[in-house]
């Protein structure tokens, strides 16, 4: 949807904050071969993307904050069709288990559709295809209304995903709660169901970034690489059952700040801590702190090898 604010010029700062970060990702993926000129470009379109939809007057300093350069240039890549790119993104791997992006989307499709086979096979490689093909006659491609402003392949299994959800609802009436922007458009939600999203976004968003780093870890190892307590304590040199009290003590942290947020904010529902638990997963997959390479960082900050995919 168009913003109806006003798109503000760079200043002469910020356009050399852009050029700086263009260079910067040109010189991390020297094979995505794409020239300053067309980078500009496409930055300025991932800014009106972004000031669609922010609630107050976007700004350059903003977007530019926590913007996914290396992501984005890749996506840029794709669009104009240099096959580096493609290679980059077919071997990009997943927030959930790191898997490749589109053994991802397979394993989304089967639990979309676990009683058609042909659907499954078509869903991908239809998918796939739509990434650079607009879906109507007045859309854009998928890669198109990518900001990045998040972590590129886990944005697209939420794309896929809503995707396929919009075609079950509309022959099957199929509901289920939104996940937040997928940049696909969605069949309407209410606007309860909107404001209870962005209200535990903000709260488990404070609540991760308040965490320590040891617990961040510790979170990480536990839902990213899927560690047992057991191999989490042997990880980390500890007793099983103080991962074990450590992890409990992070869940019901977690439900009870979020809880009391929601609750303040007037949460009438029946399952406060089932719509948590089914909204932490999403929060933490898109994490930046609890990302593959940042938890990579913090384990060899204490000299201990990252676990084996």
């Amino acid at each position: 949807m168009p913003t109806s604010l006003p798109i503000p010029e760079p200043t002469v700062a910020e356009v050399v904050r852009m050029r700086v970060a263009c260079i910067t990702a040109r010189m991390q993926l020297p094979q995505v071969a794409v020239t300053e000129t067309i980078l500009m470009k496409r930055l300025r379109a991932a800014f009106e993307l972004y000031a669609a939809k922010a609630p107050t007057a976007p700004t350059w300093a903003d977007f530019l904050t926590d913007f996914y350069t290396l992501d984005w240039l890749v996506a840029v890549g794709c669009l104009e069709r240099v096959n580096a790119a493609w290679e980059l993104l077919f071997q990009a791997r997943t927030g959930r288990s790191d898997c490749l992006l589109v053994d991802a989307l397979r394993a989304r499709a089967c639990r979309l559709y676990p009683r058609d086979e042909e659907k499954r096979e078509n869903a991908v490689s239809e998918f796939w295809s739509r990434l650079l093909a607009a879906d109507t006659a007045h859309g854009s491609a998928v890669l198109e209304r990518y900001d990045g402003k998040r972590p590129l392949a886990p944005w697209l299994i939420r794309v896929f995903q809503n995707w396929h959800l919009s075609q079950l609802r509309s022959s099957s009436h199929i509901v289920s709660l939104t996940d937040g922007d997928y940049a696909l458009p969605l069949p309407a939600t209410t606007a309860a169901e909107s404001r209870w999203h962005e209200v535990f976004l903000e709260a488990g968003r404070e609540w991760l970034q308040e965490l320590p780093e040891s617990e961040r870890l510790l979170l990480g190892l536990r839902w990213r690489y899927k560690l047992s307590q057991r191999d989490a304590a042997v990880l980390l040199k500890v007793h099983e059952g103080t991962v074990s009290r450590r992890t409990d003590k992070l869940r019901d942290t977690a439900l009870e700040r979020i809880g009391d947020r929601l609750t303040d904010q007037g949460w009438t529902g029946d399952d406060l801590n089932g719509f948590i638990l089914t909204e932490m997963g999403n929060l933490l997959l898109d994490e930046p702190s609890l990302s593959a390479e940042a938890l990579r960082r913090s384990l060899q900050a204490q000299g201990i090898a990252a676990p084996e995919n």
